[in-house]
């Protein structure tokens, strides 16, 4: 009797695990921010894109290919050149994630990894075409115009694989070595001929100034000889008289300075 009810426990038991390992096999997660696809072996892929949740499937005929649909970031370097044959590099980067509605097409005609087979190829062609438009020295003082460019016509390009760019930037533009010499060379001359004209300036400022200077020395000179000729010796005793003015208003300030007043006799009391 006992031994019946250990089989009848074990039979149900046994069946409970099989019955727990089809429903679990039956049952498959989507997470948050992403989306699946259903590839059934008889019909192949379904057009239908399964949302978050816990979901029901046909164990081996069907099953689910999770895509992540939130934007991720990916960087594109490229080496392209300009409009006046100047060797550039550029690296974009891109914030990228695709449509959930065209996921089944995405699977069918490109694959799982989507971005590694569109994203270089399409960035790589847009770039060399936009860059191509401008010269080196626009490519940096239009760097705006040429990130809004890129922008645009590669969203418009990635549009046609199904992916949406929520955002396309420059981060890094650089050139070759013999156009940043030529810059370096072209700043240094630029601050040489500065210098020069400076020097020039400074030059007629003081020759300007030489002229003004003679021609006030001249003009003082006509002016001393004219009173001269007009006043004789009485203007040169009137200079005289206020030089020694001069002279004893700067010695009486002086506390080294003694006078003694002439014609009388000073007692100085020395020690014996």
């Amino acid at each position: 009797m006992a031994a019946k009810v250990f089989e009848s426990i074990g039979k149900f038991g046994l069946a409970l695990a099989v019955a727990g390992g089809v429903v679990n096999s039956a049952l498959y997660n989507v997470d948050a921010g992403h989306r699946a696809v259903i590839f059934d072996r008889f019909r192949g892929v379904q057009d239908i894109v399964v949302g978050e949740g816990t979901h029901f499937l046909i164990p081996w005929v069907q099953k689910p290919i999770i895509f992540d649909c939130r934007s991720r970031p990916r960087n594109v370097p490229v080496i392209t050149g300009s409009k006046d044959l100047q060797n550039v590099n550029i690296t974009l980067r891109i914030l990228f994630r695709p449509v959930a509605s065209q996921l089944p097409r995405i699977f069918t005609s490109i694959g799982e990894d989507y971005d590694e087979r569109v994203l270089p190829s399409i960035t790589t062609e847009i770039l060399k075409s936009v860059a191509a438009r401008f010269d080196a020295g626009e490519l940096i003082t239009q760097r705006e115009l040429v990130s809004r460019q890129v922008s645009d016509d590669l969203t418009e390009r990635a549009a046609t694989f199904g992916l949406i760019l929520d955002d396309v930037s420059l981060t890094h533009l650089t050139f070759g070595k013999e156009f940043t010499e030529a810059v370096e060379a072209k700043q240094v001359a630029q601050q040489e001929a500065e210098r020069a004209r400076f020097v020039v300036e400074k030059a007629e400022q003081q020759k300007k100034a030489a002229i003004i200077s003679a021609e006030g020395d001249s003009k003082a000179a006509e002016l001393i000889a004219n009173s001269l000729a007009t006043a004789g010796d009485g203007l040169i005793e009137l200079r005289k008289l206020e030089a020694a003015e001069d002279i004893a208003y700067q010695l009486s300030r002086s506390r080294n300075i003694t006078y003694l007043p002439a014609g009388q006799s000073v007692l100085l009391q020395l020690p014996q």
